[in-house]
């Protein structure tokens, strides 16, 4: 096929199915612009398929042909439009091939990064990873024209990314008359130079789709144009040679010029809910309509199994999995909806196991330690690359809206205690480095885990106790401190579960039946499900229970006091809602304020009003949890009278 004919063949195209589209851009009034023009691969490959398969095949040669044929389709199909002429027409179109729905999607041409390989390279491919790396937007050069100073033909050079962006002229004159011209000396035209917007980004495969032990791999993406500080990245896989360098070999690193960008994060997880599924959360629900807490403990009886007791710690890694209501007032201030969890705890009390299974429930999460994996860390970090300075992002920035589960909280690097302090409360980290001056999202839930340094002293403050400030130690939401304390008829219980799990190591798994303990893949559903359907209002009973325990903390705060704030109240707030959500329900009412009260009770950063919490290692899941709450209820609300306003 000519090439005149596949540009006639597409321009068929665009006007059948894009004379919108292509009518916004002329309508446009800048026309210094490069503006895209979005087609499906799908729509293509069932109206031209031998065109759709060149296209694939061989995109460096024909995405340019495409481009000028949405040039040309300008002039075609608005030459008498209105006030148009030809100013109107936009000289920079760009074609960008999105191939979701289309065969493209099948795993040939959708490799993991690690695993693209030479076969790969010339053709239409997708890949999709995590932006790790970002560079700063620069000019490239693009074209430039020349002439032959034989027969005075004009004729595009492109500049070679493999090459380093070199240009290269024509051996001979490549016009195509009916004699050849056969020159071999050219002129410059001035004035001739078409620049880019050009940026490049590194990404790498997900940890959560690797198996146990591999390594994931990176890619470098060129983003040209309209696609520069967007960021599944899908174009043309080709390579570039690497530096010169002496007594250095000489090889080739892959990278993907980039056609078209989609950014996943915004899109909605890829947790399936069938029907069915909701039918048997609202069934379950109904069935324990007159116990309720009963079946909020059911459900919490499958947050890490394999560890006996510890319903504080199961029910405050439930609440913070399934957070709050974010909340914006009228001048535009944002209140967090994600809570924070910190475990504090001698060794082998189970932090690590509760860490690792909060990041199976969660669909993005990172695990990390305070160290961090690489010179980011947890935040972000300015690194040179090829001697160009880059953002590197930390496990904070690359679990944005997930779960970053961190270990030894307290070794972190000096760099992250500066910068954890914004990212966990008002989630965004201000980087200003090496030139760079950004902000980054971190909206991210932090499940972290610590020890005591050396021997836990209750009369200590907690700052003392874990050498983190109490600054920081404020931003969590629910502080739990696990003591290993001699108790032998609790080593008798515990002894006993590990055995009879010994005896039945499959107990509980592959079961729908929601009487029983809930599966993993039920309860990753039900967190999503919850957070995504309801949003928890606040009753006057609620506000007033949850106001009142507020007044009655300020007044008998110790040394204890830092905690106590107006992030406590923010605190509460979030628990109480992520409580309602857990309990199926779009209101926040007093039994939601009064277990947001225990959690923050068992928290060892505020003093007890209410002293029934115990050790949270010791804590075990009630017989009667109904009957126990008009107890504990009942417990509350006598302390509170003390409050002026309270209801007697």
């Amino acid at each position: 096929m000519e090439i005149s004919e596949l540009v006639e063949a597409f321009k068929h195209f665009l006007i059948r199915y894009h004379s919108e589209d292509i009518r916004s851009i002329v309508l446009s009034q800048d026309p210094m612009l490069h503006y895209p023009l979005h087609i499906d691969f799908a729509e293509l490959t069932q109206d031209n398929p031998p065109l759709s398969h060149l296209l694939f095949s061989q995109p460096t040669n024909f995405l340019p042909l495409f481009d000028k044929a949405a040039y040309l389709v300008q002039k075609d199909v608005f030459v008498d439009l209105k006030g148009w002429d030809d100013a109107s027409v936009k000289e920079f179109v760009h074609v960008r091939i999105n191939i979701s729905g289309s065969p493209l999607e099948f795993p040939e041409t959708f490799p993991s990064i690690g695993r693209v390989r030479v076969k790969h390279r010339g053709i239409l491919l997708t890949l999709k990873g995590t932006v790790i790396r970002s560079g700063s937007v620069k000019m490239i050069e693009g074209e430039r024209k020349y002439m032959c100073r034989k027969c005075k033909f004009r004729f595009d050079v492109h500049p070679e990314l493999e090459s380093g962006n070199a240009i290269r002229l024509p051996s001979s004159c490549p016009s195509k008359g009916a004699r050849s011209c056969e020159g071999t000396s050219f002129e410059f035209l001035e004035g001739s130079i078409v620049c880019h917007d050009y940026q490049e980004i590194k990404i790498q495969e997900s940890t959560q789709v690797l198996g146990v032990g591999s390594i994931p791999r990176s890619i470098t993406v060129v983003l040209k144009d309209d696609l520069v500080d967007l960021v599944k990245a899908g174009g043309v896989l080709t390579a570039k040679w690497s530096s010169d360098l002496k007594d250095v070999r000489c090889d080739l690193d892959p990278i993907l010029v980039a056609n078209h960008v989609r950014r996943t994060n915004e899109l909605k997880s890829e947790i399936d809910i069938p029907d069915e599924v909701v039918k048997k959360f609202k069934q379950f629900w109904t069935e324990f309509r007159d116990t309720p807490l009963k079946g909020r403990n059911a459900i919490l009886r499958g947050i890490c199994p394999q560890i006996f007791g510890l319903f504080t710690v199961k029910l405050a890694v439930s609440l913070t999995l399934i957070g709050g209501v974010q909340h914006v007032d009228a001048s535009g201030t944002k209140v967090r909806g994600e809570s924070h969890l910190l475990l504090v705890g001698d060794p082998g009390t189970g932090k690590s196991q509760f860490l690792k299974f909060a990041a199976k429930l969660s669909n993005r999460s990172v695990i990390t330690t305070g160290l961090g994996s690489t010179a980011a860390g947890l935040t972000v970090t300015a690194v040179k690359d090829g001697g160009e300075w880059m953002l590197e992002a930390g496990a904070l920035v690359l679990a944005d809206g997930g779960l970053c589960c961190i270990d030894e909280f307290d070794s972190m690097r000096e760099h992250d205690r500066a910068t954890i302090h914004e990212a966990m409360e008002q989630q965004t980290i201000s980087i200003a480095k090496a030139g760079l001056v950004t902000s980054l999202s971190t909206r991210t839930i932090v499940l972290g885990a610590t020890n005591p340094k050396g021997q836990y002293d209750p009369s200590q403050p907690l700052s003392v106790n874990t050498t983190l400030s109490g600054p920081l130690l404020s931003r969590f939401d629910i502080v739990l401190v696990l003591l290993d304390t001699k108790n032998p008829e609790w080593d008798a219980i515990v002894s006993s579960h590990i055995l009879a799990e010994q005896e039945e190591p499959d107990r509980g798994k592959g079961n729908d039946d929601l009487t029983n303990i809930w599966p993993l893949s039920m309860l990753r559903r039900y967190i999503h499900f919850v957070k995504g359907h309801f949003k928890p209002v606040l009753t006057k009973d609620a506000e007033r229970v949850i106001s009142s325990y507020y007044q009655l903390q300020r007044r008998s705060a110790t040394e204890n006091a830092a905690r106590t704030t107006v992030r406590m109240l923010e605190s509460l707030i979030r628990l109480a809602q992520a409580h309602a959500r857990l309990m199926f329900r779009n209101e926040v009412t007093r039994l939601d304020a009064i277990a947001a009260i225990l959690c923050i009770e068992s928290s060892m950063t505020t003093s007890a009003i209410v002293d029934s919490a115990g050790n949270a290692l010791h804590s075990n899941f009630a017989e009667n949890p109904d009957q126990e709450y008009v107890i504990q209820e009942k417990l509350i609300l006598e302390k509170l009278k003390s409050i002026d306003g309270f209801p007697s």
